[in-house]
């Protein structure tokens, strides 16, 4: 992992009222104690505690409230999905990145249905890492460009650029297919959950990684109309954050290009 640069605060901890509290798990000693060391040297966070397990990992959530863990996804006794899922059961107001080796890992998916709002692979650099924590801590989703890759091949069913999986999750396809303009009111009645096929939409470009001033360009809508579409379709399927959203569109086969 690259050391920080002097002084860069990416963290936003200035305006977030303190300095951003993480506890760490994995179960390498080394890996561990490596970001530990590098998080020391970031501006604007502060670890208050180091797990070797996922089973460590809750209970130090519980003990020192953190706003943010960094969660190895395979480690003993508890593994890193079942612990994000407790956490954030648990203790919702705690945001969990995961931490893994490699960026096709099948278990991003099931981490981000337990309530992962991040993901970095472990060579990630420092600013990354600060990026994705302050992220997180924010409310948004904190995707390393590898990973958003990977979601994005997983959710358009492209073949991953690593190689096979071994077990692929497969997205549930709509019964009629995906929507086409020919398609009309027939359609549109079976999106899930009852959302429109405005929000669809912008279900779509959120999975494909758009931000809502991204969005709103490509539909030629006005920010707060995207926002509006956002809220709404939040409602509508009980998905608290981008992240989830993400896992939705992808288990509901909603992609981009429809």
């Amino acid at each position: 992992m690259a050391r920080a640069a002097a002084g860069a605060d990416v963290t936003g901890a200035e305006t977030t009222g303190g300095p951003v509290r993480v506890v760490v798990a994995d179960d390498q000693t080394v890996v561990r104690e490596g970001i530990v060391m590098l998080l020391g040297l970031l501006p604007g966070i502060t670890v208050v505690g180091s797990a070797a397990d996922g089973e460590e990992a809750v209970r130090l959530v519980a003990e020192h409230a953190p706003d943010v863990v960094l969660m190895d996804l395979r480690m003993p006794r508890c593994d890193g999905v079942e612990a994000t899922r407790r956490v954030r059961a648990e203790h919702p107001g705690t945001a969990v990145v995961v931490l893994t080796t490699y960026a096709d890992d099948d278990s991003l998916f099931s981490a981000l249905q337990a309530g992962a709002r991040g993901f970095l692979t472990k060579d990630a650099g420092a600013e990354e890492i600060a990026r994705a924590v302050a992220d997180v801590r924010s409310g948004a989703a904190g995707l390393s460009p590898q990973v958003q890759l990977r979601l994005l091949e997983r959710l358009s069913g492209a073949p991953a650029a690593t190689g096979p999986d071994p077990e692929p999750l497969k997205p549930e396809p709509l019964k009629s297919g995906p929507l086409k303009p020919e398609a009309g009111k027939a359609a549109r009645a079976v999106l899930p959950d009852g959302l429109t096929q405005r929000e669809a939409e912008v279900l779509a470009l959120i999975a494909s990684g758009l931000s809502n001033a991204e969005i709103a360009g490509r539909l030629f809508v006005s920010p707060a109309t995207v926002k509006t579409h956002i809220n709404n379709l939040f409602a509508k399927t009980a998905v608290r954050d981008r992240a989830q959203a993400v896992a939705y569109a992808f288990k509901h086969g909603i992609s981009e290009g429809w």
